[in-house]
């Protein structure tokens, strides 16, 4: 698109120029009247002078605009131009360009986000609390070399960043070279997860393998000798075998799926999914365990779409631990309740909420707070029987944690326990 220049004082139409000047020509006119009828000014010189001032209000004079125009261009910093404001717009990264005060040239969509504080014009220490931004800035504009900075910003989830600022030699505008700062911001937070994931992978599933491990091995050793030819020690202990790798396979999955959401924990999802089917589809899917265990499930849910951003399989797996748990250890109460309603938030938002209600023996107060833990149990021998891993709730949690929700745990000792899944209200949803 081509942008056109202002026509200049010379192109204007001599209609135009008559018309800007009328006052003035009138004016001289009725001056020079006067004085000729007064007998001071005779004729002929009156018209000279009408012509002279006619002549100078008519004739284009370009000596004020062309001033005028240079203090413009001197006025325009190069820097500031729209093709730097597109560059800066245009990176992946978080961006943001300083002048050499550390005032805010340029920042892109990511960097605002990042960092909402940030103005143009406005100075980026201001703006960014962490000490390592601001020691690394100041150093970078007292030396005018480059910077690097690790931090952990901690808002709205813990994520691991790297800051770099790389002074960029800038033409001024008269003729000379100045520096501005470049800073970029580089998200570590996969890279530092994958490490964390490895270790914990590693310390957890040595820990928590030995002891199946260990079975096995003693059972194929008696398998391969007292028991060698007894057929019932041998089918026995062949059932007891499979139990224990069918634990450690469960074991494994658990590891896995809690290092994924951990691995993700940083990045919300942005799908819009409807919750109700996703927990019809669980506890359909538990009917059989219901049916062994002697209990009935009852689900108290909306024939309405309640939406929310979310991993269709990650709420699959919080739902299933969730109501398996409440069928497995609450299996006494005989009945498992799950209901979904809206409740208003502190912040005076709406929230939904996932009740999963069992009636068995409850929870004691002191292990509450520490439910969540990764291989917390409440009693070992009987989760253990279960089949449980120890990873069930910490999953449910890091789950929440994901989709910006929280975990609620209620139990009173002989009564059953209350576990709620809260989450915030999609944008665009309404429950009706």
């Amino acid at each position: 698109m081509a942008i056109d220049a202002p026509p200049s004082p010379s192109a204007q139409p001599w209609s135009d120029r008559l018309r800007h000047s009328t006052i003035i020509l009138i004016a001289a006119a009725l001056a020079l009247s006067v004085v000729v009828s007064l007998g001071e000014l005779s004729v002929v010189r009156a018209v000279t002078v009408f012509l002279c001032i006619a002549a100078a209000a008519l004739i284009p004079w370009r000596l004020h605009d062309t001033a005028a125009s240079r203090d413009d261009v001197r006025r325009i910093n190069p820097v500031e131009s729209a093709a730097v404001a597109a560059v800066v717009a245009g990176m992946p990264d978080p961006a943001v360009l300083l002048d050499r005060a550390g005032r805010v040239i340029h920042l892109n969509a990511a960097a605002a986000q990042l960092a909402p504080a940030l103005r143009k014009n406005e100075l980026a220490q201001f703006a960014l609390r962490s000490p390592e931004i601001i020691t690394a800035l100041r150093e970078a504009i007292a030396t005018t070399e480059p910077r690097r900075a690790a931090y952990l910003d901690h808002v709205p989830v813990d994520r691991w960043m790297e800051l770099i600022i790389t002074p960029v030699p800038v033409p001024t505008s008269f003729g000379g070279a100045d520096k501005c700062m470049l800073m970029t911001f580089h998200d570590q937070t996969p890279l530092r997860r994958v490490e964390e994931m490895r270790a914990d992978f590693v310390a957890n599933a040595s820990h928590e393998l030995r002891t199946p491990l260990a079975a096995l091995s003693g059972f194929i050793d008696t398998l391969q000798g007292q028991a060698k030819d007894d057929p019932k020690a041998r089918e026995r202990f062949l059932g007891i075998m499979h139990n224990q790798a069918t634990r450690m396979a469960r074991l494994i999955d658990d590891l896995l799926s809690l290092s994924r959401v951990e691995l993700s924990a940083h990045v919300r999802p942005d799908t819009l999914v409807d919750l109700a089917p996703i927990i019809r589809q669980v506890a359909d899917g538990l009917e059989p365990l219901a049916r062994e265990r002697q209990v009935d499930v009852e689900t108290h849910l909306p024939e309405t779409a309640v939406m929310i951003a979310g991993d269709r399989e990650e709420l699959l797996r919080l739902f299933e631990n969730l109501i398996e748990n409440a069928l497995k250890y609450g299996a006494s109460g005989g009945r498992v309740i799950v209901s979904l309603n809206m409740t208003p938030a502190a912040d005076g938002t709406q929230e939904i909420r996932v009740f999963v209600r069992d009636f068995g023996p409850g929870i004691a107060p002191e292990h509450l707070p520490r439910l969540t833990e990764r291989f917390y149990r409440v009693d070992v021998g009987d989760s253990r029987s279960q089949g449980g891993t120890g990873l069930g709730l910490s999953l449910v949690k890091h789950i929440l944690n994901r989709h910006r929700g929280r975990l609620l745990i209620e139990s009173v000792p002989k009564q059953g326990a209350t576990f709620t899944a809260c989450f915030p209200q999609a944008k665009t949803s309404v429950l009706v």
